[in-house]
């Protein structure tokens, strides 16, 4: 008789469960970018279920760490600053009187998780990931428990990653103590979950650094007469206009107010307010303000990690590396070499972005012409969607006699592999692996 885990206990607890937070999940989340908080993209009841006789036997993923707090406080000091000195001369506005109080409380939240470490939202974040994992896949890890097949865990390195690494496997530990002692200790793999530091991005890193074509097409972006436009609204809402106006650098003491708007909700679990209004930071840029700020974030991105330049692959080609891996973990199940049942990576936008890019998952398929910047309205690349906080992609393999499917979550929706890969039926989620090796060239 099969062993009933407690995986299974838990039920529907989580099958339909978003993040809860309403108040930092607003409708316009794409003005957050990459720092939009992680919400599952798919119902876990409307999954396809796989062709009769296959059985899960395997399952890899690559995962952007949770939700954190700011990686520094310069746009905290920057900005207060600026505010210590208005108060001092009575020349706040009356929104600008809270806006202090309220970054001071948030600078210190951050400071007490750490810059760049996780907050409680993103350990949470990590934990219901895992969990709903499990629930995906119940018969897979009851039989990892049963053959006594290993979890191999592999971060960046970097603190956030380990730790986001430690929340997620504690939690499959905890929803079944029988997988405890066949979770590895979390490794580092550098060359394949940091690469844009590593060797192989070399090339990458001189691109970022001497790219004339690069610093002038972000520089034109960035200097519109939207952007001052812009600038100049948000500094006014806390500053009264002739201390507004007399900031030197406009756009940067703005685009400081914008970066603690976007990892607010990041940080909504330490918040005053951690189930209603939050850190309430959409009180000082409007909508439109903050959407603007958001889009330059993402054409930043877009560039310096995305689809970039038509005609150009050094933003994403250094991660082939970890497409390889992916390949190369279900070719040693295939080949019996492996005795893993689960192969668990955990690192950084700088990698999911790219990886993204190289697989044409949805959203990263459309590079841009030279000569015709990147913009909302002419290409679907948006970092929230892209790579949020704790972004998500993950294999499932299933097998049955000699035949191995594969079928990919991004963000937890399922999602169809590039252009020129066919699934085994029109509108499967499931391809096989021969096939995918063929459509990717590893075969």
């Amino acid at each position: 008789m099969r062993r009933l885990t407690p995986l299974l206990a838990l039920g529907a607890l989580l099958l339909t469960a978003l993040p809860a937070h309403a108040a930092d999940g607003p409708a316009h989340r794409e003005s957050y970018g990459t720092k939009a908080p992680y919400q599952p993209e798919q119902n876990a009841h409307t999954y396809q279920r796989p062709p009769a006789g296959f059985e899960p036997v395997f399952t890899e993923n690559a995962s952007r760490h949770g939700s954190r707090a700011a990686t520094g406080s310069e746009d905290g000091d920057l900005i207060l600053a600026l505010w210590d000195k208005a108060h001092a001369e009575d020349q706040l506005t009356e929104e600008g009187e809270e806006f202090g109080p309220t970054v001071r409380a948030l600078m210190a939240a951050m400071e007490k998780a750490g810059y760049g470490n996780l907050s409680g939202r993103g350990r949470q974040e990590m934990r219901d990931t895992a969990t709903r994992t499990a629930q995906r896949l119940p018969t897979l890890f009851q039989d990892i428990a049963d053959q006594g097949e290993r979890i191999d865990v592999v971060s960046s390195g970097q603190g956030r990653a380990v730790d986001s690494a430690g929340e997620y496997t504690g939690a499959l530990a905890a929803a079944d103590p029988a997988l405890k002692p066949l979770i590895g200790p979390t490794r580092t793999d550098k060359d394949l979950l940091y690469f844009h530091k590593a060797a192989g991005g070399a090339a990458y890193r001189d691109y970022i650094a001497h790219d004339q074509r690069l610093k002038d097409t972000l520089n034109a972006i960035t200097d519109q007469p939207r952007t001052h436009g812009a600038a100049r609204d948000v500094l006014r809402r806390l500053f009264k206009e002739p201390f507004a106006d007399g900031i030197t650098d406009q756009v940067g003491a703005a685009r400081a107010v914008y970066d603690l708007y976007a990892i607010a909700p990041a940080m909504s679990e330490e918040s005053p307010d951690p189930d209603g209004r939050g850190w309430g930071m959409d009180r000082y840029l409007s909508r439109s303000d903050a959407a603007w700020f958001g889009y330059l974030g993402d054409a930043e991105d877009f560039y310096e990690k995305g689809p970039g330049f038509s005609g150009s692959d050094i933003t994403y080609k250094m991660a082939d590396v970890l497409l390889a891996d992916f390949f190369r973990q279900i070719e040693a199940k295939r080949a019996g070499t492996s005795d893993l049942g689960a192969e668990l990576r955990f690192t950084h936008a700088e990698e999911i972005i790219p990886l993204a890019a190289l697989m044409g998952l949805p959203g990263s398929t459309e590079p841009a012409d030279p000569d015709e910047p990147y913009t909302y309205a002419g290409n679907p690349w948006r970092g929230a969607d892209v790579a949020p906080l704790g972004a998500d992609i993950q294999w499932d393999v299933f097998k049955k006699d000699d035949r191995y499917l594969v079928r990919m979550l991004y963000n937890e929706k399922e999602t169809p592999f590039k252009t020129g890969c066919r699934p085994i039926a029109k509108g499967s989620a499931f391809y096989d692996f021969d096939e995918l090796e063929r459509c990717f060239g590893r075969g």
